[in-house]
């Protein structure tokens, strides 16, 4: 396997949530980490399956939770793609697997404010189930700032979010947040909970169960049961990627944005 820069963190604690620091440049803070100014000219999102998703954007191609192809991710195509930087919820197979990405990319996977060239990211610890990480362990949500937006990943959060790691996630303009129950993500009314925490913008559905799983082994129920809770809020469809601009986000209230694969 080609040699992978791996960067770590030095936990430092927030209330109940924890930050890290990196190379020294970053401080732990009870605020979300801010990105320098970063140009506007727009996202590309697309959608590789479960919590996987390759924005493109200033300049730069960020990979989410790329997965191994195995239990609700067995039958879609493995996520090899090119990337400048990686990053990673948890080291499950279905969100943390690494091995034969192209390139070199720097890789994340531990919670921090990591100072990377000119741009902050965020990595937030919480629970990956209900019982206070003692069965799945860790979670790490992803909050930073591309294409003049900011993001905001949930990764495969369980448990509610906190007053601190709400301080730290800020109100994001784009949420991807799992909705399909199971022991290690929100069910449909957890996730409508968050939702109603964070406020965001636009709304994309993350985990839930497609064609691509294994009957047999995928504990994930499909994404019409969140849908059908949300009621009143829009819901688009179609294709596996979106073109995002600041001036394409609605000026109240929120979007749901379905991608599928």
């Amino acid at each position: 396997m080609k040699r992978r820069h791996f960067f770590t963190a030095a936990l430092a604690a927030v209330g109940s949530s924890q930050l890290g620091q990196f190379s020294g440049r970053a401080s732990a803070q009870s605020a979300p980490a801010s990105s320098a100014p970063a140009s506007s000219s727009g996202l590309m999102i697309q959608a590789l399956g479960h919590s996987c998703f390759l924005f493109s954007g200033s300049g730069q191609r960020v990979l989410v939770n790329p997965f191994r192809k195995i239990g609700c991710t067995a039958g879609y195509a493995a996520p090899l793609v090119k990337a400048d930087l990686v990053m990673l919820s948890s080291r499950l197979f279905d969100e943390g697997y690494t091995e034969g990405l192209p390139g070199n990319p720097r890789i994340l996977f531990e919670p921090g404010v990591y100072q990377l060239d000119n741009q902050q990211i965020q990595g937030i610890r919480t629970d990956h189930d209900r019982t206070k990480g003692r069965r799945f362990g860790r979670n790490i949500v992803w909050r930073w700032n591309q294409g003049g937006l900011t993001i905001v990943h949930l990764g495969g959060a369980a448990a509610p979010i906190s007053i601190e790691q709400k301080i730290l996630m800020g109100t994001p303009d784009v949420l991807l947040i799992p909705v399909s129950g199971g022991p290690k993500a929100y069910t449909p009314e957890e996730a409508k909970q968050a939702i109603a925490v964070l406020s965001p913008k636009l709304i994309i559905p993350t985990q839930y169960r497609t064609a691509a799983a294994d009957a047999k082994t995928c504990d994930s129920q499909p994404v019409d049961a969140f849908l059908n809770l949300m009621t009143g809020t829009p819901v688009k469809r179609g294709g596996s990627s979106l073109s995002l601009s600041p001036a394409a986000l609605p000026s109240s209230g929120a979007v749901i944005q379905v991608l599928t694969v």
